[in-house]
């Protein structure tokens, strides 16, 4: 089982950016893929980016561009970095190990407000 804990949200402008990152606890962190997803209020939970164990990555059509996911097997860290955030962007961003997903993070707060 892999325990996930996420970091790095917070307050910022439009047009700001941000990273978020996930470290991972147990083992076989490097055979998992790893994911972003993101659940705004009233919304239902939607992915935002994955990479694969071989580090394949997959973007949202919405965050295409602007967003970046990747990964550090040696620190069992995965990481979004997110730039140009738009208001949009506000929701709470959950970090997700494996297809299907097996453990999910408590999720950080994401807030893009002037």
């Amino acid at each position: 089982q892999v325990q996930l804990v996420e970091s790095g949200g917070g307050l910022v402008q439009p047009g700001g950016s941000l990273r978020l990152s996930c470290v991972a606890s147990g083992s076989f962190f490097s055979i998992y893929t790893m994911a972003w997803y993101r659940q705004a209020p009233g919304k239902q939970r939607e992915l935002v980016a994955s990479i694969s164990s071989g580090g394949g990555t997959n973007c949202a059509d919405s965050v295409k561009d602007r967003f970046t996911i990747s990964r550090d097997n040696a620190k069992k860290t995965v990481y979004l970095q997110m730039n140009s955030l738009k208001p949009e962007d506000t929701a709470v961003y959950y970090c997700a190990g494996g297809i299907p997903v097996i453990s999910w993070g408590q999720g950080t707060q994401v807030t893009v407000s002037s």
